[in-house]
Parts: C-alpha cells; sequence; structure tokens
C-alpha cells in the first residue's frame, strides 16, 4: 500500500520592500528638533543676562558705557525723542521694574555744566528758536555722534533756571544724575549753565535694572526645560524608529566589498522640466531632514562617549544614523546632487528596494577606542579640502560641529547636475557620462561622512569610483604556494 505523503505546510509569502511611514517616530524627531533649536534662543540670552548681572555691573549697580567726548558749537545738545509708551498706572501701560538710569558729564572746559531729563513738549518748548544739535545716532567702535542741527540763536536762558526738569544736576566737575524710568515722552539736555553757546563734555550713562537677575534665571531655566523635552522627544523617536524592522543592520555577504556602497541606477527617460520644481517638491524632505540632521548629531555625540569607553558603536543608535544617510542620499539624488531620477523618494529610514538610490553600510563589531578622538578632525582633514572644491561652501555634513550639519550641496557637484538638467531640458537625454562622475563625487562623499560619524574605521580612499554601482571586488587568489598559478588545459594541470 503506498504512503500517503506528509502535508505539506503552507510558508507565508515573502515580505515586500514597501514598508509603512513611521509617522508618530517622524514626528516625534521633528517636534523634539524644533524644541531643542527653539530652546537655545532663552539659553543664550538667559545666561547673557545672568553672566552681564554678575560681571558687568559697578559698584554701584550700574551697567554703565564708556565715556565719550560729545561736543557742539550750539547752546545745547539733546537726545532724540525718548518714548517710554503709555502710563503704566493705567490699563495696558509699560511698567520698567523700577529700572534707574545714571548720566554723568563732565565739561572739558572751565564752564559749569547743566544735564537735565524734562518731557520733550517742555523741551521743545524752551529751546524754541534756539539753536541746537539733536543726537541722532552714536556709533560705538570707532566712537562717532551724528546730529541733525535746528538753527535759531547762540544763546538761551539760563536751563538752571527752568521748571521743567524731573532730574537735573549743573556745575563744574563731574556732575550726575539719576533718575527713576517713567512713561511719558522724555529728552536729555546738555547745555553750558549759562546757556551759552559752544558745548564740550565727556559723558556716560548707565542703568540699574533688579529685574535682570529674575528674568536672565526665568529664561535660562525656560531654555532648559525646552531642551529637555525635546531631547526626551528626540531620543524617544530616534529609540522607536531604531528598533523598527526597518532599519535592520547589514553585513555584507560579499568578500572583500566594501563596508560602505552607495548606488544611483539612471532611470530613463528622465522629465524635460521637472527638475525645475523638485526645489519645490523636496521641501517636505527638507524640512524633515534638518531635524533628523540635528538628531544625527546628538546621536554621534551619544556614540562617541560610547566608542570611548566601550570600543563600540550601539547598534540602535548605529542604525538611526544609516537611515538618516540613507534617506538624505535618496534625497540629493533625486534632487540637486543628481537629478538621476524622477522617482521621489519615500520618507523613510530603512531600505527602499523600489528606488534607484541605495546607501548600505556594514555594522561594525569593534570601533578603535583612539580614533574616535583625532578621526573626525585630524584625520580628515585632507578630505574635506578635496571635498570643500566638490561639494562647494554649503558642505557641512562633513564639518563637523558635534550637532551641526545639513545636506551638502553645491561646488563642483551641483554645477554638473546643472548641467545634466540643461541637457535635460534641451535634448531629453542625460549624458551617461556625467552621470558616471557625478556618481564617483557622491560616492566620495558618502565614504568621508561615517567616517567622521564615528561609524566606521576604515580611511576613506582618495579616489573617484565612477559608475551607477560600486566597482566590483577582485577575485580571491587561487590556492596555492605565492607566486605559483595553475593552469587547467583538458585533460592535465600544468604548473608554471
Amino acid at each position: 500500500m503506498p504512503s500517503t505523503p506528509d502535508p505539506v505546510t503552507p510558508q507565508p509569502p515573502p515580505p515586500t520592500g514597501r514598508r509603512h511611514v513611521p509617522i508618530g517616530s517622524i514626528v516625534l524627531i521633528v517636534v523634539g528638533a524644533i524644541l531643542a533649536v527653539i530652546s537655545l534662543a532663552p539659553l543664550l540670552g538667559g545666561g547673557f543676562l545672568l553672566w552681564a548681572n554678575g560681571t558687568q555691573r559697578d559698584d554701584d549697580g550700574y551697567f554703565t558705557t564708556s565715556t565719550e567726548r560729545f561736543e557742539t558749537t550750539t547752546p545745547a545738545i539733546t537726545s532724540e525723542r525718548i518714548d517710554l509708551g503709555s502710563d503704566r498706572s493705567r490699563p495696558g501701560g509699560v511698567s520698567f521694574g523700577d529700572t534707574t538710569v545714571r548720566l554723568q558729564v563732565q565739561s572739558t572746559g572751565e564752564r559749569p555744566t547743566f544735564v537735565g531729563i524734562a518731557r520733550q513738549a517742555d523741551v521743545d518748548q524752551y529751546l524754541s528758536g534756539v539753536a541746537h544739535a539733536e543726537l541722532r545716532d552714536v556709533r560705538v567702535r570707532p566712537f562717532a555722534a551724528q546730529y541733525r542741527y535746528a538753527e535759531g540763536r547762540s544763546s538761551a536762558s539760563p536751563p538752571g533756571s527752568q521748571s521743567i526738569w524731573v532730574a537735573s544736576a549743573e556745575g563744574t566737575g563731574l556732575q550726575s544724575i539719576d533718575w527713576k524710568l517713567a512713561s511719558g515722552r522724555w529728552a536729555l539736555v546738555v547745555m553750558n549753565a549759562d546757556g551759552s553757546s559752544g558745548v564740550s563734555v565727556d559723558a556716560s550713562a548707565g542703568a540699574k535694572a533688579p529685574w535682570v537677575f529674575g528674568v536672565g534665571l526665568g529664561l535660562a531655566l525656560g531654555g532648559v526645560a525646552l531642551a529637555i523635552v525635546g531631547s526626551a522627544l528626540l531620543v524617544v523617536g530616534i529609540v522607536t524608529l531604531a528598533r523598527g524592522s526597518e532599519l535592520d543592520l547589514t553585513v555584507s555577504d560579499a568578500t572583500g566589498a566594501a563596508p560602505i556602497r552607495l548606488g544611483g541606477e539612471l532611470t530613463q527617460p528622465l522629465s524635460r522640466w521637472l527638475w525645475l520644481v523638485k526645489w519645490f517638491l523636496l521641501i517636505p524632505h527638507i524640512i524633515v531632514l534638518l531635524a533628523l540632521w540635528l538628531a544625527f548629531g546628538l546621536v554621534t555625540f551619544v556614540a562617541f562617549f560610547a566608542i570611548l569607553f566601550t570600543g563600540r558603536y550601539p547598534r540602535s543608535l548605529f542604525g538611526f544614523n544609516a537611515g538618516v544617510l540613507r534617506w538624505t542620499w535618496r534625497v540629493t539624488y533625486y534632487g540637486y546632487n543628481a537629478l538621476g531620477t524622477d522617482v521621489y523618494p519615500p520618507f523613510s529610514l530603512g531600505h527602499s528596494p523600489d528606488h534607484p538610490a541605495t546607501f548600505e553600510i556594514d555594522y561594525p563589531d569593534h570601533l578603535s577606542r583612539g580614533l574616535v578622538l583625532v578621526k573626525w578632525w585630524l584625520l580628515a582633514i585632507p578630505h574635506y579640502l578635496v571635498l570643500g572644491f566638490l561639494t562647494g561652501g554649503v558642505f557641512a555634513a562633513t564639518r563637523w560641529a558635534w550637532g551641526s550639519a545639513s545636506v551638502p550641496f553645491g561646488g563642483l557637484i551641483g554645477l554638473l547636475a546643472l548641467f545634466a538638467g540643461l541637457a535635460l531640458l534641451f535634448t531629453g537625454e542625460y549624458p551617461r557620462g556625467i552621470h558616471d562622475f557625478v556618481m564617483g563625487m557622491n560616492r566620495w562623499v558618502y565614504r568621508v561622512i561615517p567616517y567622521v560619524a564615528l561609524m566606521r574605521d576604515e580611511y576613506p580612499p582618495f579616489r573617484l569610483d565612477q559608475g551607477p554601482t560600486e566597482p566590483t571586488p577582485p577575485p580571491p587568489a587561487p590556492p596555492g604556494d605565492a607566486g605559483t598559478t595553475t593552469v587547467e588545459a583538458p585533460g592535465e594541470a600544468v604548473l608554471t
């Protein structure tokens, strides 16, 4: 009796190349990057105010300018209108937090000097018909004062006889007034005490603001809070994205294959005009990539210490950075680093078999702890010089600044891509020679970036491997003694 064959267990279908877009992780990364960037403003502003409050005040607590010379041939020097807004006692008025202004003047001659502050309307009435110089602008370095002159009489009634001043001082030697800021329109006046023409004084100004420390501390704490929230969102987004199956790390099975492999298949025919508007079509990618590159820098900073202490690059972080490079290459190949395809790049860090632009980098089992200290700046200097020519002044992806990078574009690569676009526009054909040369230059770029980003220890070669795919490695040497070649002939083996 014939035996019954065992039932065949159905196998699941092979996985397809298309995978879902990790929208949630990308949103976390983008929002986290935006918050991290925004946090820089209050951090820097608050830090500056705290530094100034602690180091730039005099013994009386004033922030004081340097002493400079102000002079005119007219009877008076006035400031521009000082508009301090509405009365703070009214609803919606401005509060100045008890800020006090100190003005100090000293005549350069022997005549007594007057300095005072009054409402703008009262000053205008007092100096009506009197020649005076209105201070319009002050340049700090080198110091220069610019005036607008009003014509009139060459003398005025003594300013001290007027009752318009809210703060004033007169006499020989150093004269100083303190005035607490108040709402309204004000003017500062410097004159000779007798109202005569020819005013020449050395003056300085200062301000005491008790609120500076509180505002600086609040800004700094707010910046820290934003940075913490942004960093947390970045970390969560990076970790969840890096743990996704689409970021499986690769190790080449080919003997002697390069650890970094970049490919770009020219897809013909290409649209004659689409390249003219690709800059607009790539705006969503550029926005996301800016955030991803900020995260790339943060990940590299963390990986630096991980490699320094353990000799290994954390696998999930490596997968994320490899994905950023892969995404960037697809965007730049579609865009103005190659214009090699009209297939719109997917919003994905993972592999995309359907896209003609590919990038693979093998995960290293071990990295040198010593090289991590020097390879990203000292050892890469020769490559920076060469790639600065190839990619132009906007090549920031390998001008490493620990968290600052951008998509490389410009230089010779961008120029040749432009020539290819013009050829497409007028002939409908992409010159194969230009494509192969552009691929070689991009291949050089994408070998240097992982090196300076600490992802591999192999020093990038100084060569252009042109063509759409990586060069085929040479076949392994045949077994046998060195210098001996085995030649097989029909029916016999001959040793030479």
